[in-house]
């Protein structure tokens, strides 16, 4: 019963990552342990496998892009893609974005051009903001270090045979997948909405929550009397009153002590609210706080503000800066927006004093949209320095000069020595729950050999294809990873995937290096919903989208992807 026992518990796994209700690093630890505790793997296996030669190798990328990602490069290219005919300027965004993701964090791709996007008037930013996504996706396949999911791949290919695969051996397939995937994107992004800053329904973006203080001379007239009906700009949408919503609000409904109005608007009226005494945002005086400068930012998936609320978060003391209002996709937010839990990906709307540029912790947390505030920039020649020093440690690694995790240790000794980056922003920055994920995800694996797991998945996929051949076991496996993508993690859909693919190509006595990346293809092919990956979440706020903007635009992408991979593969990698 022990096999069955450890795939229970896979799927156990499975069902958690789905639900959301715990964090992956905790699922992905807590079962790594109790396999500890069980003795499916011993302790200095279980060691071994968070220090992986390959896992150490993509947390020295993560940590090298950190300076990469503050090249004004990035910044200079993004002005000047957009320029020309709409239809030019989105080809070239894509192309741009595919070649700098196969070797570039794609994040970082993405977060560079997002501010720019948002910000110009020519292109509804609704038209470029998935493509732009989806664009960093394809280019991320082409080369071993274009994205994490092909690094982690790679770890567990280190793990199970000893070698690591090339930089370029992704490329054979990924850059004609890209390519035609690409030209799809292109037709399709017709079908993108157009949302213009001045449509109406743009302009009831922001949800803005403000309180009532008790003194208020507000306090006992109605809408109507106090003119909250008139607001240029801005519209009460609810009343949040004792814990009860108010909704709609009728003109004669008057106004009581500790009532919290929650406003729609435009990012430019939300002084309007400045003239009206006491009226608090978020705990803030509205005069007081929309004094001061307003910056529109994006929170990132690595920010500490996800799964929390405003009202328990201290957001003043951690930023300098207060929360004026939320928006999330095209989503209505309902009720008390402060007792809401934050999700990556949401627009926040902030009036940031002075000290607010001072704070470390901005990058970690947020993407910058709008506003005067800009993120320090590498000077020419530290950017000369890192993006050089990189170009450098991807040639030698490529012609077997200098091994990738060598070259990348050197150029991140480098960059320390030459204070272009800080060890405080190392360890502000550092992807610990990665590490966790992987070094666990490792450590199951192997388990699964142990236990006699492994051995039973193979021969369950040898039974279930038996009929079929290899060509329908390759074509499941990677059907497998893609369910996997689109409903946890595509890290976590990669590291679950990877045993199944392998004890099948083992099963079937075939090449396992097909499998492996249709692991490596398929975790990456998450184009239907915009929660499974972290990019997508980036543009869904600022983009206005809906969940069916990326289902409408990514079936087709996503169709032509995967037989792109599943005809294309087979051909250069035989079984």
């Amino acid at each position: 019963m022990t096999p069955w026992a450890v795939l229970c518990s896979i799927i156990v796994l499975l069902a958690l990552l789905i639900s959301g209700r715990v964090k992956p690093a905790i699922a992905f630890v807590s079962l790594a342990a109790a396999f500890l505790l069980l003795g499916f793997v011993d302790t200095s296996t279980l060691l071994t496998q968070y220090t992986n030669p390959a896992l150490a190798t993509l947390l020295l990328l993560l940590l090298v892009s950190l300076a990469l990602e503050r090249s004004p490069l990035l910044d200079l290219l993004s002005r000047h893609l957009l320029k020309g005919q709409p239809q030019f300027a989105m080809a070239r965004l894509m192309g741009s974005t595919a070649v700098l993701s196969a070797f570039l964090n794609n994040t970082a791709v993405v977060a560079a051009f997002l501010g720019a996007i948002s910000r110009q008037q020519r292109i509804a930013p609704s038209r470029l903001l998935i493509p732009l996504s989806y664009a960093s996706i394809l280019g991320g396949i082409t080369t071993l270090v274009g994205t994490s999911t092909n690094l982690v791949v790679n770890s567990f290919n280190l793990s199970a045979t000893g070698s690591e695969l090339g930089m370029f051996q992704f490329s054979l397939v990924g850059i004609p997948v890209a390519l035609i995937t690409l030209c799809v994107l292109m037709w399709r992004a017709n079908a993108l909405p157009h949302h213009q800053m001045e449509d109406t329904n743009e302009q009831l973006s922001y949800f803005l929550a403000a309180d009532l203080e008790p003194d208020s001379p507000l306090i006992g007239k109605t809408i109507e009397e106090n003119g909250l009906r008139s607001l240029d700009g801005l519209y009460l949408l609810e009343i949040e009153r004792q814990g009860r919503l108010i909704s709609p609000v009728a003109p004669d409904e008057q106004l009581q002590a500790n009532d919290t109005l929650v406003f729609t608007g435009e990012v430019s009226k939300v002084q309007a609210l400045q003239r009206f005494p006491g009226l608090h945002l978020f705990g803030h005086q509205a005069d007081h706080l929309l004094a001061t400068n307003l910056v529109e930012v994006v929170i990132s998936h690595e920010s500490e503000l996800s799964g929390r609320t405003l009202r328990n978060v201290d957001f003043r003391s951690m930023f300098s800066a207060g929360v004026v209002g939320i928006r999330r996709g095209g989503k209505r937010l309902e009720g008390q927006l402060g007792k809401i839990p934050l999700r990556v990906g949401d627009c926040l709307l902030l009036a940031v004093s002075a000290d607010f540029r001072l704070h470390r912790n901005l990058d970690r947390n947020f993407h910058l949209l709008s506003g005067s505030f800009t993120r320090p920039q590498l000077s020419n020649k530290e950017s000369l320095l890192s993006v050089g020093g990189f170009a450098a440690v991807i040639g030698l690694a490529t012609t077997n000069v200098l091994p990738l995790f060598h070259g990348l240790l050197v150029l991140l000794g480098g960059l320390l020595l030459m204070k272009v980056i800080s060890l405080a922003e190392l360890r502000r920055r550092f992807p610990f729950e990665l590490w966790l994920i992987i070094g666990s995800a490792l450590a199951i694996a192997q388990a699964l050999e142990n236990s006699g797991a492994a051995g039973l998945l193979a021969t369950g996929m040898q039974s279930l294809f038996s009929g079929y051949g290899v060509y329908a076991a390759f074509i499941g496996c990677y059907l497998l990873t893609l369910l996997l993508t689109e409903t946890v993690t595509n890290n976590a859909a990669a590291a679950l995937a990877f045993p199944v693919a392998w004890s099948t190509a083992h099963a079937f006595g075939a090449d396992p290096l097909p499998f492996v990346l249709a692991v490596a293809y398929g975790a990456s092919a998450c184009f239907l919903i915009p929660f499974g990956y972290q990019t997508h979440l980036m543009v869904y706020s600022p983009g206005r989208y809906k969940i069916t903007d990326f289902f409408k635009i990514g079936l087709p992408i996503s169709l032509t992807y995967s037989a792109a991979v599943l005809v294309i593969t087979p051909l250069v990698f035989p079984f």
